[in-house]
């Protein structure tokens, strides 16, 4: 089952091993009572499998900002309040199981086929129901998913929140570009969307210090840089009003302690 994951899509069983840990965290930030079961379910893909994940370089590197990001997104999408929700790059996501949604909230994710069976097929061992309607968008992101999205019900005349958790790395920059225009040409006035900013040049940021971590490269190698400009300006040009907190902003506000430069980077929020 975890032999067709592509290898972009591995690395969602690392972050549900980093998700499971901070769970069963009496100060837990978030509860994710399914990650244990997906890392269980596809640890064998991982560079160690039979290792704890923050005994492992990149892992204990990664977790302040995996959990932290995960709080940060669960907020943000409840905060939200949109009948549309749209979890680009669902991978391992639980949210539309774990979270407590309002009625009539509609939440699509989009992902791999392979992706999405696999999550299918753990989450079934799980008994999982989802706490809102759950619509699963089998699509490569790399093709033409905005007919898939718009196929499976999605309407861009009603104001949708969108999460674009953990992508935008793995992408150049014009597909970075590509990406956001589409989801800029999909989303009608009132619609939010929310992701990752680092800055990449950043000599003691989190991108330079996992690349130097020994035994990251499983994961780093596969980085091409994301948007690679200034956030908040493109989004601007682009028909956007954001607004960006720090990482360190970010975790203060959940009383854990920023590591390293986490000023370098953080998370941008915008309405459309």
């Amino acid at each position: 089952m975890t032999e067709s994951l592509p290898a972009v899509s591995r690395t969602a069983v690392g972050v549900a091993a980093l998700r499971a840990y901070e769970s069963n965290r009496p100060d837990r930030l978030f509860e994710d009572p399914y990650a244990a079961a997906f890392f269980e379910a596809g640890r064998s893909v991982l560079p160690t499998p039979g290792g704890d994940p923050l005994q492992d370089g990149l892992g204990a590197l990664m977790y302040p900002q995996i959990v932290v990001r995960t709080r940060f997104y669960d907020d943000y999408l409840l905060e939200a309040g949109r009948a549309q929700v749209v979890l680009l790059a669902a991978g391992l996501d639980a949210r539309a199981f774990r979270l407590p949604w309002p009625p009539g909230t509609r939440l699509f994710e989009v992902d791999l086929p392979e992706v999405l069976a696999f999550k299918d097929d753990v989450l079934a061992t799980q008994d999982a129901s989802p706490s809102c309607e759950r619509v699963v968008v089998r699509t490569d992101l790399r093709e033409d998913w905005a007919a898939a999205l718009l196929e499976a019900g999605f309407d861009p005349a009603v104001p949708a929140a969108w999460l674009i958790e953990g992508l935008l790395i793995y992408l150049s920059h014009e597909d970075a570009e590509q990406l956001l225009t589409t989801v800029g040409e999909l989303s009608a006035p009132g619609s939010r969307v929310s992701f990752e900013y680092r800055a990449a040049d950043a000599p003691d940021g989190l991108i330079a210090r996992a690349r130097t971590t020994e035994g990251g490269e499983h994961v780093t190698r596969l980085w091409r840089g994301g948007l690679r400009t200034a956030v908040p300006e493109w989004l601007a040009a682009h028909g956007w009003q954001p607004s960006a907190v720090t990482r360190a902003e970010a975790a203060a506000a959940f009383g854990r302690p920023a590591d390293g430069n986490a000023t370098a980077d953080g998370f941008v929020t915008a309405v459309r």
